[in-house]
């Protein structure tokens, strides 16, 4: 086995993918075990969860946990199924978020409490729980699904840009302080993405300008799914910590 390969074999490694029933969640579990890990998935939707299993093969690698992130003791919980599912944890995916889409004036603000909440508070839960295992591990690697849209405002996106611009300054101090543990932490920008997120108002990279259905020129959720396998094999020496990705040839106009 080359030493690329033996990088992408994670057997024996356990992950955490919040949000992971589908979109680039469950792509991103798709991957880790077709890679050999041991998942656990969260979503708020018993259904979703339900068809996730139904999706992947040996369904024995994965655990569904239905929880909300935006509550410390559903976060913790979901961290804990993985210690005691799987026995311990290695990677934490934070990939669980909302957006609503509306001018400040008009926004209810329990609309803007839910977006912060679950983008910013959710990842907070779930690496504050994850930490102390990961180190138990002797590493490991948290990485956090954001958006370009923490750095490219657009109106109707206060709310869903703020939170990712928390993020990614949240990943960047957080990375500072668990390198030392070799805990790697990264946080991919993706552009717009073909999923259900954000359909019918303005998403992640700006108002829409497509009709529905119109997804092919958008990134796939699987080539989210393979940067953050990238960053899992990455050599330890050196750390990507920021990832911007986008689609190749954006729709005109």
């Amino acid at each position: 086995m080359t030493p690329e390969s033996d990088s992408r074999n994670l057997t024996g490694k356990v992950a955490v993918v919040t949000g992971g029933s589908r979109g680039i969640g469950l792509a991103i579990a798709h991957a880790l075990i077709s890679a050999g890990a041991s998942v656990v998935v969260t979503g708020r939707d018993q259904g979703h969860l339900d068809a996730a299993t139904r999706s992947i093969t040996p369904s024995s690698k994965l655990h569904t946990v239905r929880a909300d992130v935006r509550e410390q003791k559903d976060a913790a919980a979901a961290i804990g199924a993985a210690v005691d599912r799987f026995g311990g944890l290695d990677i934490l995916i934070n990939n669980a978020g909302v957006g609503v889409f509306s001018h400040v004036a008009d926004m209810d603000p329990a609309a803007w409490r839910q977006v912060i909440e679950t983008n910013l508070n959710g990842v907070f839960f779930c690496c504050h729980a994850a930490i102390p295992r990961l180190r138990q591990r002797g590493g490991g690697w948290i990485i956090n699904i954001s958006s370009l849209a923490g750095k490219n405002s657009f109106a109707g996106g206060a709310a869903y840009c703020a939170s990712k611009a928390g993020l990614n300054a949240f990943s960047e101090s957080l990375m500072q302080e668990v390198r030392q543990d070799d805990i790697r932490v990264s946080y991919v920008m993706p552009g717009s993405v073909a999923t259900d997120f954000g359909h019918g108002a303005a998403g992640p990279g700006g108002p829409r300008t497509s009709q529905p259905g119109d997804e092919t020129w958008k990134l796939a959720p699987e080539d989210i799914a393979q940067v953050v396998m990238d960053l899992i094999a990455h050599p330890a020496r050196s750390l990507p910590s920021r990832v911007e990705i986008r689609p190749s040839k954006p729709m005109k106009g």
